[in-house]
């Protein structure tokens, strides 16, 4: 037992290395222990078992998909006539599909566990689809005791998140036709193999979450999930406790669209419940921070944000650069990124009269796609019909909006102490000009007036 040599269905399992493929027979080999055939080759295992064996891990409507999509896979990857067991070369791949497979292959797979014929299926059976993987992600994870800190539902009066992200993924569907999931009126859309698998390229989610209930629902091959840099720790103030915007879904959504190495862990910097309703108060928690997401939700329940990709700082220039991003987490989940039209990325001013005082993402001023004024508690979303910046839509539900809460959270590790800059005196700058005002006799009136620098 455990060795891939010793049995059937080897030859359809090269994505597996050795030690991945014994892994994989141990659990067949578990599944399979009540069911012995007069030869390991006839060796299978019913739904009972694996539901007996996944135990409270996936809810048990996921668990049915999954085996019903296992009835339907032999080794020619043909769809075919449901069983009451599952055979090793079944399980082997749709394993293999599942977690190594191709768009093609983890189609065929979503398919089978859709429909019985393997034929079009309507939109409406994937979005109900997508919902159960969704919820079984969250399922799964709080089980696990993976949320890394997180909550696994969203704020009282918030919408399901499951249904926020499903129609999010769904969006992303191509029907025949070159139409998309925008509506009720596409929900009877047909859907066949070459939409799924043009969808699952598309919404790379969709396969990650595959594999995720796979590698923690059934405890098989969980090293190879990099869970870390799809959940980020969490790291708060243990001694306040705080309740975030953000749910276990969104976080994961805004997470797997920063920079790689950016994704480990999210620090939380300011907080309105925390740290009170003042725009100095903010500044003075979030500048020289590193790359960090501003995220609020306005007095209609509209929660969205944007990316800043570098360290904010005072100042009347716009700043950062065309890795950030807008994004929405309700009523709709989305993220926008830049256009290239122009680079007013980020920016955030004070205690200037000439030019605007606020925080500010794309756009233009007085026309940001997401402001935050100096006025604490109102900003704006003038992005009709969409931000230059970012391409993004109106993210508030009125554009001069009021908000309710607002949190910043840095992410990834926190930067390195950067040395006190050396300022030079503007007694400095031009030598010759100090020597012309001594030889004329006018002198420098200011020597005096100098700054003691800064001793290191």
């Amino acid at each position: 037992m455990g060795n891939s040599k010793s049995h059937p269905g080897q030859e359809f399992s090269s994505r597996f290395l050795p030690g991945e493929q014994a892994e994989v027979n141990r659990l067949f080999d578990a599944l399979s222990s009540e069911n012995l055939g007069s030869s390991t080759s006839h060796r299978s295992f019913s739904l009972q078992a694996l539901k007996g064996h996944v135990g409270d891990a996936l809810p048990p409507e996921m668990v049915t998909r999954l085996f019903e999509g296992m009835q339907r896979v032999d080794g020619s990857r043909k769809a075919k006539g449901p069983s009451e067991h599952i055979s090793q070369k079944q399980f082997t791949v749709s394993m293999s599909h599942l977690l190594k497979g191709t768009a093609e292959e983890k189609s065929l797979m979503i398919l089978n566990m859709i429909s019985a014929s393997g034929g079009p299926v309507k939109a409406r059976d994937v979005y109900k689809f997508t919902e159960d993987l969704i919820g079984s992600v969250v399922h799964v994870l709080n089980y696990r005791q993976q949320l890394r800190g997180w909550s696994q539902k969203p704020p009282p009066g918030s919408p399901s998140r499951v249904q926020v992200l499903a129609a999010q993924l769904c969006s992303e569907m191509k029907l025949q036709g070159g139409g998309k999931l925008l509506g009720p009126q596409w929900l009877d859309c047909d859907c066949d193999e070459a939409v799924l698998e043009d969808w699952v390229f598309r919404a790379h989610h969709v396969a990650t979450f595959l594999s995720l209930v796979i590698h923690q629902g059934f405890l098989l091959l969980c090293s190879t999930l990099e869970l870390a840099t799809l959940v980020p720790e969490r790291q708060v103030d243990p001694q306040r406790e705080f309740a975030s915007l953000l749910d276990i879904l969104s976080v994961i959504y805004i997470n797997s669209h920063l920079p790689q190495e950016r994704r480990l862990r999210w620090r939380l910097l300011f907080a309105t419940e925390l740290h009170g309703n003042s725009f100095a108060q903010l500044c003075g928690h979030i500048t020289h921070r590193g790359p960090c997401l501003v995220l609020l939700k306005d007095c209609d329940g509209h929660v969205f944000g944007g990316f800043a990709s570098c360290s904010w700082e005072a100042k009347p220039q716009f700043q950062g650069d065309s890795r950030c991003f807008l994004f929405s987490v309700s009523p709709s989940m989305a993220v926008y990124t830049c256009t290239g039209y122009n680079d007013h990325y980020m920016y955030l001013n004070q205690g200037r009269q000439t030019i605007p005082n606020g925080l500010g993402m794309g756009g233009q001023h007085g026309y940001f796609g997401l402001w935050i004024d100096v006025d604490f508690g109102k900003g704006h979303s003038k992005a009709k019909p969409m931000c230059t910046t970012y391409g993004s839509p109106q993210l508030s539900a009125q554009e001069d909006f009021q908000f309710q809460k607002l949190e910043v959270w840095a992410v990834g590790d926190a930067p390195k102490a950067e040395p006190a800059r050396k300022t030079r005196s503007i007694l400095d700058v031009d030598p010759e000009a100090r020597a012309l005002l001594k030889v004329s006799g006018r002198g420098c009136h200011s020597e005096g007036l100098r700054e003691v620098p800064d001793e290191h």
